[in-house]
């Protein structure tokens, strides 16, 4: 366990871990035509060879259908093109389907992946999506359109990626967390029946 900055606590998300979790949530009934692209990072990657230089190029990409469920993968390949579909089809296969309240998210969270953290919390409806750069492309696909985020640490595409999808991973649903907990959902968010007056009572 270390701490982060601005005193959040949390625990660095391996690699194998967040590829376990995406393997065990994938969804695996999506409409395709429904599905959106976003390429939210190409880099040109230059191999020293014997016989020269070999120059490729590899496409961060994120999908989704604007209806909670995402997904995000990497394509390699000698053309941009190319590496933008092989990331396509890597983010399909990728896909997971979201724990989302209405247009938010249900509760605060926060996500890291290496060296990355990002944090996310819920917002009224009307405030719009406040992130830049690869988490407002996760938000947009997924269809969170009133969210606030903020990035800590690197600003590595790949990590601040990753990191947004292990927050997002660990979304709960409140009727999960009360049945879980043996609470119901007024319970948990903090509202207790009152209890009934003698006047009432009569």
């Amino acid at each position: 366990m270390r701490r982060g900055k601005r005193g959040y606590s949390s625990k660095p998300m391996s690699k194998q871990i967040l590829r376990d979790s995406l393997a065990v949530r994938r969804l695996l009934e999506v409409n395709p035509s429904d599905l959106k692209d976003d390429v939210i990072a190409i880099n040109r990657v230059t191999k020293v060879v014997k016989g020269g230089k070999n120059l490729s190029f590899s496409a961060l990409v994120v999908v989704g259908d604007n209806h909670g469920h995402a997904g995000f993968g990497m394509g390699k390949a000698r053309e941009v093109p190319m590496a933008i579909k092989k990331g396509i089809e890597q983010a399909k296969k990728n896909l997971i389907k979201l724990n989302l309240k209405g247009t938010s998210i249900p509760h605060q969270v926060l996500g890291s992946y290496g060296s990355a953290q990002v944090l996310l919390k819920p917002a009224a409806e009307g405030t719009g999506v406040i992130a830049g750069g690869p988490v407002r492309k996760v938000m947009q696909v997924a269809g969170i359109s009133n969210v606030l985020t903020k990035s800590l640490g690197t600003s590595n595409p790949h990590n601040v990626v990753k990191a947004t999808f292990a927050a997002l991973l660990s979304l709960k649903d409140i009727a999960q967390v009360a049945e879980t907990r043996s609470k119901t959902v007024d319970e948990i968010r903090g509202r207790y029946p009152k209890p009934a007056t003698g006047e009432a009572a009569s």
